[in-house]
């Protein structure tokens, strides 16, 4: 559906206010259906990012600085969602031999099993892509590059 009919505004002052608009709309839209798909495991999108960031490094442990610089919202508070993962059986805490101000995060056996899971549902809402072509997802993420570069 385009843009215009979604939010019911007829007219843009010009292409560029539409495409920040359109940009801002689509990605809401795909955060919300991601939150809905992880709320009946208790994760959000920031927690399950942590996961995915920590089994990236596994077996190895992971900072709280180097989790944070790999989190797609740099705004997240990573001390925060590691303890939220660390209630729930995910992830440990261990003392970080280099500096005993820091800490260490791994997995725990519990954290890569409910990974397996989550990593299905969000295959899952990946392929609400699939109205594009793989050409089309080429480009599009070529596009994005470009305006992030």
């Amino acid at each position: 559906m385009r843009i215009e009919d979604e939010i019911k505004q007829a007219t843009f002052e010009n292409e560029y206010q539409k495409l920040a608009v359109n940009l801002l709309y689509t990605q809401k839209r795909f955060e919300t259906l991601f939150e809905q798909a992880l709320a009946p495991y208790s994760i959000s999108p920031e927690q399950f990012n942590v996961l995915r960031i920590l089994k990236g490094k596994h077996p190895k442990p992971m900072g709280i600085k180097d989790i944070q610089e790999r989190m797609l919202n740099k705004m997240s508070n990573t001390s925060r969602l590691v303890e939220k993962l660390k209630q729930k059986g995910l992830v440990e805490r261990i003392a970080c031999e280099r500096d005993r101000r820091a800490v260490d995060v791994t997995l725990t056996p519990e954290g890569i099993e409910h990974l397996t899971v989550l990593n299905e549902v969000a295959a899952t809402n990946h392929r609400r892509f699939a109205s594009l072509s793989e050409k089309e997802a080429q480009t599009l993420n070529h596009l994005l590059d470009k305006l992030r570069g």
